[in-house]
């Protein structure tokens, strides 16, 4: 990238961080203004994201210097297909969820405009930094947005769920920031291409230190990433948290898998000596306990939020399992899944309010404040709920239908072409091992296959008792702003499915140069200086 369009690069950090402190500038009564800055913020984040992951297809790794420092004394954001697929998924979830906000949502709690504009600086930061400490800032700022939405709406149970989830988050930040201590302590430096070369050449009581740090900034990703036994805070927060909130939330998950996924090629790869593939095994195992839980937790959930946030323990427990098998083929079929799972938990964490509304009418009453509205008259609540229009029913019926087909993996849409693309990969005979198939292959495959009709036995239980065979039929209130946004990311799978050949082939690109890093190691820290106008170069 060369010319102004190199600038392109810090702008998901910088259009959010100036539209977040915009927005502390306005009172909460101007709903309107602070809806209109929040949109234009983020339908920019997508065009910006587009043209990112354009130009990350079509070239080498993007570096951009702050402050003109090289590499690897200053901070360094990198561009690559990885980061840029990451901050298009981030774009398009992020505007769907805020479009489904500004029928209610918005107004049921204070900031929550300049908080979502934080976590989206938060998320593209973590995606675009080249070093381990702004990672950690980026980290922080995500997760301290993530603290106010999550308890957007007040109410007991979001409260409880909230104060739990701050307290986790909070513990996995303190270890973040001892294994990063531990890293810089014994390699001295925390840019993650000078990483990937020193660690060659590190002695064998330093190589010790480094993994020990190395483990214990591993737990922090894992906590969020919602590995078992680390996982039990998820589906209570996740569950009980708004419609548009849990919706991005299905994103932060995947925060921890970016990074574990990134490290572990870049800085424990094949070069990494004695270090190579430090913790796969793990991954491995704890990724295939973590599908199981999440499976029996599907079956065993009595609403559908919890049956969603489950659903994203399956799809982080398949990540898990897909990155520590390193390989290029499963790494590709696994970015096709994260990319299919994610869009689908996050329309159905947004269907999911609109079918319970419908359910029961009472339900989920929001604890809003005068101060949050601006008055304390009701009725305009509901007059932004929506109206009962005729077919309504069978518009959220045939949604909840093609989720369910997504979730569990079914042809012909993403859902399938990514488990198929997985285990294509998985079940192709590994090398070293007499052109046999590794059983941890196998029972991967098992788990997966399971985890999709416990997915589509758990659907179709809450799809009769709903659209079926319901006890009292209620037809729920309905904006054209709530089911837009849910009909859109539905739409974006089925692209994907249609495009699933242009897709793959993103993704097979994005994995072989995943797994042969010297690229993104050469071009970090031989991005050159910008030079003044008429200047020499050095």
């Amino acid at each position: 990238m060369t010319g102004w369009s190199h600038h392109l690069i810090i702008a998901p950090v910088l259009l959010p961080l100036a539209a977040g402190a915009l927005l502390m500038l306005y009172d909460e009564r101007r709903q309107f203004l602070k809806a209109t800055i929040n949109l234009a913020s983020t339908f920019a984040l997508v065009v910006i994201s587009i043209r990112l992951a354009e130009v990350a297809d079509t070239s080498a790794t993007s570096v951009y210097l702050l402050g003109n420092w090289p590499a690897p004394l200053g901070i360094v954001l990198v561009l690559d297909r990885l980061s840029a697929l990451m901050l298009v998924l981030t774009s398009f979830l992020a505007s769907a969820a805020l479009v489904f906000a500004l029928a209610r949502w918005h107004k049921a709690g204070a900031h929550f405009h300049t908080l979502f504009q934080f976590l989206l600086m938060g998320l593209n930061g973590a995606f675009l930094t080249g070093d381990l400490f702004n990672l950690f800032v980026f980290f922080e700022v995500m997760l301290a947005a993530s603290y106010g939405l999550v308890l957007h709406g007040s109410g007991p149970l979001r409260v409880k769920a909230g104060l739990h989830y701050i307290a986790i988050n909070l513990a996995a930040s303190f270890l973040f920031l001892i294994g990063v201590s531990l890293i810089y302590g014994v390699t001295g430096t925390l840019n993650m291409a000078d990483l990937a070369v020193r660690i060659s050449g590190l002695a064998a009581g330093d190589r010790i230190l480094l993994e020990i740090g190395a483990a214990v900034l591993g737990v922090a990703f894992l906590v969020k990433a919602g590995m078992w036994p680390l996982s039990n805070w998820l589906p209570n927060a996740y569950s009980v948290a708004a419609a548009p909130v849990a919706a991005v939330f299905a994103l932060l998950s995947k925060v921890g898998i970016y990074v574990l996924l990134r490290l572990s090629l870049l800085v424990f790869g094949a070069h990494a000596g004695s270090s190579a593939d430090f913790g796969s095994g793990l991954l491995i195992v704890g990724g295939m306990a973590t599908i199981a839980f999440g499976m029996i937790g599907v079956i065993a959930s009595q609403a559908l939020g919890r049956l969603a946030s489950y659903s994203v323990l399956v799809s982080s427990g398949t990540l898990l399992a897909a990155i520590g098998m390193s390989d290029a083929g499963v790494t590709a079929g696994a970015l096709f899944y994260l990319v299919s799972s994610t869009i689908t938990v996050g329309a159905l964490f947004l269907l999911i309010e609109l079918i319970e509304r419908g359910q029961n009418p009472a339900a989920d009453i929001l604890a809003v404040t005068a101060e949050a509205f601006g008055d304390g008259d009701e009725e305009a609540v509901e007059e932004q709920v929506g109206v009962a229009f005729p077919g309504t029913l069978a518009i959220l019926g045939v949604c909840f239908a093609i989720c369910g087909l997504l979730l569990a993996g079914l042809p012909p849409l993403s859902g399938f072409i990514g488990k198929f693309a997985l285990l294509a990969a998985v079940l192709t005979p590994a090398a070293g091992t007499d052109g046999g198939i590794l059983s941890a292959a196998w029972l991967y495959t098992a788990l997966l296959i399971l985890s999709g009709l416990a997915a589509l036995l758990s659907m179709l239980r809450f799809g009769i008792r709903t659209f079926w065979a319901p006890i009292e039929v209620v037809v729920p209130r309905v904006s054209l702003r709530e089911i837009v946004p849910v009909v859109l990311l539905l739409l974006l799978t089925l692209g994907l499915t249609i495009q699933g050949g242009p897709v793959m082939r993103y993704m097979q690109a994005t994995a072989s140069s995943l797994h042969s890093p010297q690229q993104y190691v050469d071009g970090v820290l031989g991005a050159p200086r910008v030079q003044p106008q008429g200047a020499k170069a050095e």
